[in-house]
């Protein structure tokens, strides 16, 4: 069953969900720059990755499932809207999206493989998605006073593997999330600062792993190279991809 919009609005209005949505947008952001002109989809709940965005993007649609209920979204700027959706069908043309995020959507499906097979269905060639789900090893999946305490946890491999055999190739990873979920001052006013020692002492177990793939028209058996695990993102250009440092 998926959380209801007042819970997920009143969590990323928090301190807590505030200092979460500024670290997973800023991942986003150094991974794609600002996305000018490009056309991007969020799926699940994934308003505080797309606000992120601002107006650089050519079009921001928040698709959000019916179960959530009503959703507040100001997306005043031109081209932006939220539709509620059916889960797994969504109701857009085939490669219409350049970029897709996924953000408290792959927890609670019912049908993995089919919620991917609507995401290639609508992504563009060579498009590129990042899915963002609760670790399974961290502490976040634990804490079910927040949004990543519900529905099922994935790890790397298990979210890896799910785009390989979808005919997505796994380009970059990497997690976030590495404060405690806690609502204290001291943890959400320097949760930059949690995200450099988590990933120096306990890499890969922050609270939210991050999965980037470009859509294969034809994927290679296997899905293709491994993924380079990524920690820290350079963007060299705003308007070009993200360098990728392998860790």
């Amino acid at each position: 069953m998926r959380q209801d919009a007042v819970t997920l609005e009143r969590f990323y209005a928090s301190p807590l969900g505030r200092a979460a949505s500024r670290v997973i947008a800023g991942k986003l952001v150094d991974l794609w720059g600002d996305a000018q002109g490009l056309t991007m989809l969020g799926l699940g709940y994934a308003i505080p990755a797309l606000d992120a965005f601002g107006t650089g993007p050519g079009r921001r649609i928040a698709a959000i499932p019916f179960e959530h209920g009503p959703v507040s979204w100001q997306a005043s700027e031109r081209g932006n809207a939220s539709v509620a959706v059916g889960d797994p069908r969504l109701p857009f043309p085939d490669a219409f999206f350049d970029r897709v995020i996924v953000l408290h959507g792959l927890e609670e499906t019912g049908d993995p493989r089919a919620y991917l097979r609507e995401i290639w269905r609508v992504t563009a060639p060579e498009g590129r998605i990042v899915l963002a789900a609760a670790n399974r090893a961290g502490l976040w999946s634990r804490a079910t006073q927040t949004p990543f305490g519900q529905g099922r946890p994935w790890t790397r491999s298990q979210l890896s593997n799910l785009l390989a055999g979808g005919l997505f190739q796994v380009t970059a990873s990497s997690s976030a999330l590495y404060m405690p979920p806690v609502s204290h001052g001291l943890v959400t006013s320097a949760a930059e600062g949690w995200e450099a020692i988590g990933r120096m002492l306990t890499p890969g177990f922050g609270g939210v792993v991050l999965i980037e793939a470009v859509k294969r028209l034809y994927a290679p058996p296997g899905g293709g190279a491994p993924a380079p695990v990524t920690e820290r993102i350079r963007i060299a250009r705003p308007t070009r991809a993200a360098r990728r440092e392998e860790h």
